[in-house]
């Protein structure tokens, strides 16, 4: 079953028509214009009160700064990588169940998301630290912020797998079930497949949230980007300059992520698959290609 090549980048939304265009347009340019305001209005601010002054700034122009703020960029990108794992597989796991047709399966598996996705991540962080250590549970701290942290993001990716896999036409997994595969097989190598192409857009812009949320590792002690701007603000009393330096740093991050994502979302860079006839039992079945460019 052959799909449309735009089907693949819009199918979480409806597309726009051209009143709607235009309104997202004259959106932008209004927000653009604030945005410029509120920046310009802060420079003015900080340069009439002498936070601009180049004595201010000169340290940050020596490389043992910029080293120590990567030590904790570097901590706040191992935290986030081990969060997208854990979280992505926990979450196929949970989307799959919450697809079962085990009715006591997909009750867990949506009592787990619809729960996991109320309680704050920040609460999840307090049980760690002060909860668990209670009862003789005591994590390291790489852990105390890990855990909370796929606890939640493992219900969202779960939620954008599972729009994934119900996106998919419904012959997908007939055609694979028609050839002798097993339910669980089909899934595995038919379905789950294209449905994580289908949402990878998703699933990068989820991680620009993840990253912003290992900032919470202040609150375990944990040496990432935001804690470590703290430790040096204290350092040299140079709270407005330090703190500026650590968002350009999560700004460029973030920035390269939602740009990727917004790359990865053009129908032009997709592969769509084509329609492939079935094979006749006893024929020969021909090569052919599974993908060709949309």
């Amino acid at each position: 079953m052959s799909r449309s090549p735009h089907y693949a980048a819009s199918f979480l939304y409806e597309k726009p028509g051209p009143r709607g265009r235009r309104n997202i347009l004259i959106g932008s340019v209004i927000s653009a214009l604030v945005l410029a305001a509120i920046v310009g209005l802060g420079l003015w601010q900080f340069g009439s009160h002498g936070q601009l002054d180049a004595d201010k700034w000169l340290p940050f122009t020596e490389w043992a700064i910029w080293q120590y703020l990567f030590v904790g960029l570097g901590g706040t990108l191992l935290a986030a990588a081990i969060v997208a794992v854990l979280g992505s597989l926990f979450g196929a796991v949970l989307a799959l169940g919450r697809l079962s047709r085990l009715r006591v399966l997909r009750w867990l598996s949506t009592g787990y998301i619809e729960v996991a996705r109320t309680v704050p991540v920040l609460l999840l962080i307090y049980l760690m630290l002060f909860g668990l250590p209670q009862l003789g549970i005591n994590f390291p701290t790489l852990w105390k912020l890990v855990i909370p942290l796929t606890i939640a993001n493992a219900a969202v990716f779960a939620e954008i797998v599972r729009a994934g896999i119900l996106s998919l036409p419904a012959g997908q997994s007939e055609a694979a079930l028609s050839l002798g595969l097993r339910g669980g097989q089909a899934m595995r190598l038919v379905v789950l497949p294209q449905a994580l192409r289908n949402v990878t857009p998703s699933l990068v812009s989820q991680l620009v949230s993840l990253l912003k949320d290992t900032s919470l590792g202040y609150i375990v002690a944990y040496t990432e980007l935001l804690y470590r701007g703290q430790v040096l603000s204290a350092f040299n009393h140079l709270l407005i300059q330090t703190f500026l330096v650590v968002t350009l740093i999560y700004l460029v991050f973030n920035g390269s992520l939602s740009a990727l994502a917004s790359r990865l979302q053009r129908p032009g860079r997709r592969r769509a698959p084509i329609a492939v006839p079935l094979p006749v039992p006893g024929a020969s079945v021909p090569h052919t290609e599974k993908e060709t460019h949309a």
